[in-house]
């Protein structure tokens, strides 16, 4: 084996194995915020969670603060692509934005199938917005909107003001319909996407 070989082989194990530690600890601490809800779980309940050492989580995260962050922008990583999707299919921009929170509310039901405390302890009330990924999610949303409203399909309208409403009412609408059981998704969708369109009146029940 050549030397810049022997050399490669050991930076890409050690690579895997970072990538592997990080992962062992998010896998860790959404249990751990499941069962004991965010506020009570500590650093050592997540740690004792994974086959790490107190010193190796430390090398990755310096709080459950951070780690939640961490959770919070795979989620929103994972959720890019989706959303992106539902952009491209979209017939109309009401079909874009009923398709959009479809696809959300369906995401956070899948991702929130987890046994232990209610939706509403698992998680701080608001979810932060200047993390990386969830920065690209906002800027995915805005980018659509302005897109849209540039083609004449929506109302000419503050295009940073709408994708922060979109995005702040798909999280609080998301969280209320996890609380129910059954989580009725097309009605949540129907809910935001009349709220938006037509205000109050374009949210009441198709009954």
């Amino acid at each position: 084996m050549s030397e810049t070989a022997a050399n490669v082989e050991p930076i890409g194990k050690r690579e895997k194995t970072k990538v592997a530690n990080r992962q062992a600890i998010l896998i860790a601490a959404r249990a751990v915020f499941a069962e004991l809800g965010y506020e009570a779980a500590t650093v050592r309940d997540i740690i004792r969670g994974t086959d790490l050492a107190s010193g190796t989580f430390y090398n990755y995260f310096k709080s459950k603060e951070e780690v939640f962050d961490a959770l919070a922008d795979d989620g929103a990583r994972r959720f890019r692509p989706i959303l992106r999707m539902a952009r491209e299919n979209a017939k109309s921009f009401e079909d874009y934005l009923h398709s959009a929170f479809v696809a959300y509310f369906h995401f956070i039901v899948q991702d929130n199938q987890l046994e232990g405390k209610p939706i509403e302890e698992r998680r701080p009330h608001i979810l932060r917005m200047d993390t990386p990924e969830m920065t690209a999610v906002y800027q995915e949303v805005r980018q659509s909107l302005e897109d849209a409203i540039a083609h004449g399909d929506a109302p000419h309208v503050d295009a940073d003001y709408l994708a922060c409403a979109c995005i702040g009412i798909a999280q609080e609408v998301g969280s209320a319909m996890l609380r129910r059981s059954p989580h009725d998704i097309d009605a949540a969708a129907d809910f935001v996407t009349g709220l938006l369109l037509k205000g109050l009146l374009g949210a009441a029940r198709k009954s």
